[in-house]
């Protein structure tokens, strides 16, 4: 290989004038290289500025609607949390700032514990919106929105076969009987309920003043298995719990039992259309029975909230309502089986005997008088037009026709669940309500329990709820479905598989292993672990039948 290398220049002789020209020649090297210094000084610096101007140009300008919502300032900023901001922000912005924050909900149509309406259909959702902004108590205004009501009122009635006026004698007398029922709208049953209960304590003190008996310790007649909103009814009202416990083999209340816990003092009774545990309905008829035997008048108010728009079609012979002479008042949910979204309720008296007038007040309001008993004033009227909604478009024939399918599908879910093995606690064939209460099976061997099978559900999506039974249970374990109107046969294979599913995976963890996981889900998975709206004054209460007894309040 051939190397190239420079040639060698001879090198010219020193002399004075050659000194000088190295030094004038040096000095000009000197300046040049002082001057390329400095530039490259100034290059450098031009540099780094630029380089900072890159990092820090980012967009400060006011949103121009050139861009999408994430585009904007308010997505790269939290949402507000405690103060309300100082400036407003664009309705396309707040709109998919809230939608994104609602999306880490639950779906509901996988939220197997609750009995509120997930579903209704389009033009049901289009009147209902278009009724958001009138205020349903200013009748003079909307007097059609107040004449619906009256009509869901007068339907609803006439379902629960309660007397209907007497035309011949409504100008002749004045006898409440001859009006025949009267009822109104509520938020929800737990506003009905309230309302009852006020009505009943009333009515028992307003005839212990005429006998000049004492009237400072009312006490009601109820399940241990009850609502929490009874609870609330009766410590909010001043009124002494009376309570027949259900027991291992046995959860709504004894007939016998509960007419022996009767007294002077007893304001009423409360009976069951459906237990939000087992969906068992108690037996109305017993009660209402053994009180005419015994003498006794004592009223009877039928908590049908979730069994009010199931037994008229899947069991119409059952009596439960006002053919039965004791029964007074009845609740029903129209946000459950009634089919509309939440929240809408209704309470219905045999006649106005029942709803003493002191309790109802005659105003005059934006221009009328109407007569009021609730518990809250101005309310919106969409929920009741939702209704009215459900009652026409359905009929009678609808109504079954949904309520059927339902109870096919809890049927077909029951038998399932026993195939594999659990033991069943509700009832079948339209004898409670499209429910499936269920338990695991006693195994020493087995690690895990209820709960550890509805957390691992919730894993997958499902929210299936698990309980502690009401007192006097031993503590016994369950978890509940609720067949609703969304909840399809398609829907409850897919549940089923995942209870399988869960369970394998269950089988193969140790005690440890599922105790770490049940914690962690605790904590970080399911919302109440994570919950911060529950002040810490407030936990722990001693008062209520869960405070006392370890009972779980049943999801309604």
């Amino acid at each position: 290989m051939v190397h190239l290398t420079a040639i060698s220049q001879p090198t010219p002789p020193v002399t004075k004038d050659t000194k000088t020209k190295v030094n004038d020649k040096t000095k000009v090297d000197d300046k040049t290289k002082a001057d390329n210094d400095l530039g490259k000084i100034k290059v450098d610096d031009k540099l780094i500025q630029a380089v900072k101007k890159v990092h820090l140009e980012l967009s400060n300008d006011e949103d121009s609607f050139t861009t999408s919502v994430y585009g904007s300032r308010f997505a790269a900023a939290d949402l507000p949390r405690h103060e309300m901001p100082e400036n407003e922000m664009p309705k396309e912005v707040a709109y998919r700032m809230i939608k994104d924050e609602l999306s880490l909900d639950n779906n509901p149509m996988l939220n197997l514990a609750s009995f509120v309406t997930t579903y209704m259909e389009e033009e049901a959702e289009k009147l209902m919106a278009e009724s958001f902004s009138k205020n349903f108590i200013d009748y003079e205004e909307y007097p059609q929105s107040a004449d619906i009501q009256n009509r869901c009122v007068s339907m609803i009635a006439r379902l629960f076969h309660a007397p209907e006026a007497d035309e011949g004698k409504v100008n002749k007398s004045d006898k409440a009987e001859n009006f025949g029922a009267i009822g109104t709208s509520c938020v929800g049953s737990s506003e009905a309920i309230m309302l009852a209960v006020l009505a009943m304590k009333k009515r028992w003190k307003n005839q212990r003043i005429i006998d000049n008996k004492p009237y400072d310790k009312p006490n009601i007649v109820m399940s241990s298995a009850v609502q929490v909103c009874w609870e609330k009814a009766t410590r909010y009202f001043e009124v002494e719990e009376k309570l027949v416990y259900c027991t291992n083999e046995r959860y709504i209340i004894d007939p016998v039992e509960t007419v022996d816990l009767v007294d002077d003092n007893t304001i009423g009774i409360c009976c069951i259309l459906g237990t939000t545990y087992t969906g068992e309905y108690e037996d109305v008829k017993a009660v209402n029975d053994l009180l005419c035997k015994k003498g006794l008048k004592t009223p009877i108010h039928v908590d049908a909230a979730s069994g009010g728009f199931v037994t008229p079609f899947v069991v119409p012979d059952l009596e439960w309502d006002f053919r039965l002479e004791r029964v007074v008042s009845i609740n029903v949910s129209g946000h459950k089986y009634g089919l509309v979204y939440p929240g809408v309720g209704w309470v219905v008296w045999r006649s106005s005997e029942y709803l003493p007038n002191e309790l109802v007040f005659n105003i005059n309001y934006l221009g009328a008088d109407q007569a009021s008993f609730t518990l809250n004033f101005s309310k919106g009227a969409s929920q009741v037009i939702g209704q009215y909604y459900q009652l026409i478009r359905l009929g009678k024939h609808g109504y079954r026709a949904i309520m059927s399918n339902l109870t096919r599908t809890a049927d077909y879910l029951s038998d399932s669940l026993a195939q594999l093995g659990f033991i069943i606690m509700s009832k079948k064939s339209g004898e409670g309500l499209p429910l499936v209460a269920f338990r695991l099976k006693p195994d020493e061997n087995r690690n895990y329990d209820e709960f550890a099978l509805a957390h691992q559900l919730r894993v997958r999506g499902w929210v299936v709820p698990a309980y502690t039974m009401a007192p006097n249970t031993n503590n016994l374990k369950m978890l509940r479905v609720v067949v609703r109107e969304d909840f399809t046969r398609n829907r409850c294979d897919s549940l089923l598989q995942d209870i399988r599913l869960s369970q394998e995976v269950l089988q193969k963890m140790d005690i440890e292993s599922i105790k770490r996981q049940q914690e962690f889900i605790q904590e970080h998975h399911i919302a109440s672990g994570k919950s911060k709206h529950n002040h810490p004054h407030y936990r722990n209460e001693k008062h209520s039948i869960q405070g006392k007894t370890g009972k779980t309040h049943a999801i309604c």
